[in-house]
């Protein structure tokens, strides 16, 4: 059977303040530079959600593309869209919200979502056209 990888993209907007309660106010600003900023600031993130599998001789299909957009609007839309990452999503409650610890919130978001997790292959996510982060679970 062959293999094949279906990626569907989505749009999200969110805020957030680079900030670790294990530094010193200082140690922030020294290390997140303007993104320490105390009342955040915001980022249009795009994401890149990508399933590898075989094609199912009888449907043509690695997965329903509908079932791939529920499962997003499930761990990432609901959760992230319009939400103040810090405040709102209690996984970041004791982590800095930075695109890499995103992208594992979207992983893990998407793996207990999904009926076959094992699909997941990787997360790609743009917080600028400049800054993108790629994580596949490892």
């Amino acid at each position: 059977m062959p293999l094949a990888n279906i990626t569907r993209v989505e749009k999200f907007s969110s805020c957030h303040r680079l900030h670790s309660n294990n530094l010193s106010d200082e140690e922030n600003v020294k290390t997140f530079g303007k993104c320490n900023n105390k009342n955040g600031h915001g980022h249009n993130y795009k994401v890149e959600v990508t399933v590898k599998g075989l094609i199912d001789e009888n449907t043509g299909m690695v997965m329903n593309v509908s079932d791939l957009k529920k499962y997003i609007d499930i761990a990432v839309m609901e959760p992230l869209d319009h939400k103040n990452l810090d405040m709102d999503v209690p996984y970041f409650k004791h982590r800095v919200s930075t695109t890499e610890n995103v992208a594992i919130f979207i992983w893990q978001s998407l793996k207990d979502v999904m009926h076959n997790p094992n699909l997941l292959y990787k997360v790609k996510l743009f917080e600028t056209d400049k800054n993108i982060v790629v994580y596949k679970g490892e």
